[in-house]
């Protein structure tokens, strides 16, 4: 198992399309991904679990990956969250 803190930059945080395009990129990996705010967990592949977080801009999170190409997953998905998402939407 890996986890990472990961600070959110974009300025609309997490919202339903960024969530949406996280989990398709989540979804692809065979490892479980999981997200932490505030000590509340959820499933990085459930739309609804991940937007129950309520992430906004200034936010740390926890990326947490465990599986068989937990590493792939951890670090392709922490690229994503930190540098992809404020370009993609």
């Amino acid at each position: 198992m890996l986890s990472r803190q990961i600070l959110v930059k974009n300025d609309s945080g997490l919202d339903s399309k960024i969530v949406a395009k996280l989990i398709q990129k989540a979804s692809s990996y065979k490892s479980e991904v999981w997200m932490e705010k505030d000590e509340r967990r959820a499933n990085a592949k459930s739309l609804l679990g991940v937007l129950s977080l309520s992430v906004a801009r200034g936010n740390t999170i926890a990326l947490i990956t465990e599986g068989v190409d937990e590493q792939n997953a951890i670090d392709e998905l922490e690229v994503f969250i930190t540098h992809e998402m404020s370009q993609d939407v």
